[in-house]
């Protein structure tokens, strides 16, 4: 399309644009500037000014990027940002704005960065500041993924710098407010001071789309603190406000809000109907699928397993690695992590816990820091809770309760105490401290602790196929080649609750199901009880070896047949003194190799025996 010629501005174009100019630079009103600028353009594309539908395509862009959600206005802004584009010098500052307009739209909407970056670095050569300021804003709005904290920081800086030679108050404005953005995003323990200094400008005169974003981060700071009666109160105010401004995220940071604060009380299922509505809401951001991750968690802690699976389906897609790292990745991604607990979903846990394993350091901070969920070394701990991998999960719990206390996010040091209980099990004097910890904070703050996963509550079962072994629980199930070992594991899962003399288990007296706890007899001779602990130990370990083993096996059977031939009365086995000791060591390993099997054919199985076998000198199978 050939270049339109520059003609005189129609007869009040200047007025409209620096009205339109002055609502969204000075005032932050993206509602009223929208409105202006729609005339402006109108005005000028009738007169042939094509700096003026220039000026007007770009005020209509905003402050920020994709702020035209729906799929008509955003191909109108498009449509007149190229039309402008083409009507103007292209050696000119206005060319090169427009150009870092359309490169920065086009990224963000395909979750990249690299075509901003590369107009960023024109702007720069051609030494425009206001090319610069805006491409540098732009740029830094599609790099907020998790990806590119250093990145921003220098760009926000970079921002401040040229707010100073454009003289805009929008830009100083807005260099601050990432900056401070960027501090809570990494976690930075100094992140409030760039909140002080946003309110100090702010003081003398007000900036609607700057003072929404500072309100945000208030709310998400109440929510930290377990104020969730204020925090509920100000989000809704903050949703209004950033509705005057005529911002677009208004309605998804309200609802971030509401999931955040009803996630800590323990009643996030009475979202539903509204998450239903908000995943499919046209205004949100075309890379934001942090609400879908919430329908996901809502619908699963209601009960409705198949909903929470077809949300969880649809954001692993063909591979959960090509979900946009976006704004609200992170805070996606624990929404996938708790849905995946809550439904047993092993695999997509997996993926996840290695997608996030190099955020370990940040928290779960959602957009401009608008919604926090503590420490991604929770998310990696309920990741591990899921593949049944308890002791790395109370690692990442540990770290998780540090990392939140240092946020000052008591809700999530609270639930991230309560997960450590969890993964220690029952039996740890730590996870007792950690869970009345947890209470105490829990109750002050009038929220709801975590519970155990639905299928702790179920009880392994454990039959003979053949030469192998099937273990089931719930719904699931998995074969595992026959040891030593496994035949002690499936006597304790058939006496379940009942403590079984180690030394009992090697003679292979015990009966199936039996309450009585055999004892042996202690005439019996020393030679007997190293023989008896020797064979078990070397028939575990050359059970692969079939001849071997077949003679191992033999000269077990007949020391069990003199051992039965040495019963007293009533069918009591004597005792062998100090047989216990060796029956402890040979008993204890062969049943801890036979766990590792069976977790390693089937992650979550495995992970609830090691909650509930214990072995010593006396070993049992409780159920949680």
């Amino acid at each position: 399309m050939p270049a339109i010629e520059t003609a005189p501005a129609a007869t009040g174009v200047g007025e409209l644009l620096r009205n339109g100019e002055r609502a969204v630079e000075d005032d932050g009103d993206l509602r009223a500037g929208r409105a202006w600028f729609d005339r402006a353009y109108r005005a000028a594309e009738a007169g042939g000014d094509g700096d003026g539908m220039a000026r007007a395509a770009l005020g209509m862009a905003g402050l920020w990027v994709h702020e035209h959600r729906s799929a008509p206005a955003a191909a109108l802004l498009r449509a007149r940002l190229r039309c402008a584009r083409t009507a103007v010098d292209p050696g000119s500052s206005l060319a090169l704005r427009l150009k870092a307009r359309l490169a920065g739209e086009a990224d963000y909407a395909a979750g990249q960065s690299d075509a901003i970056l590369a107009v960023l670095e024109e702007a720069k050569g051609a030494g425009d500041p206001v090319a610069w300021a805006e491409a540098s804003s732009l740029a830094h709005h599609c790099l907020l993924g998790p990806d590119h904290g250093v990145r921003r920081r220098v760009l926000a800086q970079e921002l401040i710098t040229e707010g100073f030679r454009t003289s805009r108050r929008t830009d100083l404005l807005m260099g601050t407010l990432w900056g401070t953005v960027d501090a809570f995003l990494d976690g930075d323990p100094h992140a409030r001071r760039g909140l002080a200094d946003l309110r100090a400008s702010l003081a003398g005169r007000d900036h609607l789309a700057v003072g929404f974003v500072l309100d945000a981060i208030d709310v998400m700071l109440t929510i930290r603190a377990g104020d969730f009666a204020t925090a509920e109160a100000r989000a809704a105010a903050c949703a209004e406000r950033g509705e005057l401004a005529g911002d677009a995220d208004a309605t998804g940071w309200y609802a971030a809000q509401l999931v955040a604060i009803r996630w800590y009380q323990g009643r996030v299922a009475e979202l539903l109907p509204m998450l239903r509505e908000t995943a499919n809401s046209p205004t949100l951001s075309a890379v934001d699928n942090a609400p879908v991750a919430a329908l996901a968690v809502a619908a699963a802690a209601a009960g409705d397993e198949r909903e929470a699976a077809g949300a969880l389906a649809r954001l692993r897609g063909r591979d959960l690695a090509l979900l946009p790292r976006s704004s609200s990745w992170l805070v996606a991604m624990y929404g996938i992590v708790e849905s995946a607990y809550l439904l047993s979903d092993v695999e997509s846990a997996q993926a996840a816990y290695a997608l996030l394993t190099p955020f370990a350091r940040l928290p779960m901070t959602a957009s401009l820091a608008v919604a926090c969920f503590g420490s991604v070394q929770h998310a990696l701990g309920v990741a591990m809770l899921t593949a049944g991998e308890t002791g790395r999960a109370a690692g990442h719990f540990r770290a998780a309760v540090r990392d939140n206390l240092a946020l000052a996010h008591w809700p999530a040091a609270a639930m991230s105490r309560a997960r450590l209980a969890q993964a220690l099990g029952p039996s740890s004097a730590e996870a007792g401290r950690e869970l009345a910890a947890a209470a105490r904070e829990a109750a002050g703050l009038g929220m709801a602790l975590p519970a155990a996963p639905p299928r702790s509550a179920a009880r392994v079962t454990c039959r003979r196929h053949g030469a192998r072994w099937m273990f089931a629980l719930g719904g699931r199930s998995v074969l595992v080649g026959h040891s030593v070992g496994m035949k002690y594991l499936a006597t304790l899962l058939e006496n379940p609750g009942q403590d079984l003399p180690a030394v009992v288990l090697a003679a292979g007296a015990l009966p199936a199901r039996t309450s009585a706890q055999p004892v042996l007899d202690p005439v019996a001779t020393s030679h007997y009880r190293r023989w008896l602990a020797t064979l078990e130990a070397e028939l575990d370990e050359h059970a692969a070896d079939d001849r071997r083993a077949e003679r191992l096996r033999a000269e077990r059977d007949w020391l069990v047949d003199e051992l039965s031939a040495a019963a007293g009365l009533a069918g009591r086995v004597r005792e062998f003194a100090g047989a216990e000791e060796k029956a402890r060591i040979a008993v204890g390993k062969a049943i801890r190799r036979a766990l590792a099997r069976v977790a390693e054919a089937d992650a979550v199985i495995g992970g609830v025996l090691r909650d509930g076998v214990r072995t010593g000198t006396r070993c049992c199978y409780h159920p949680a």
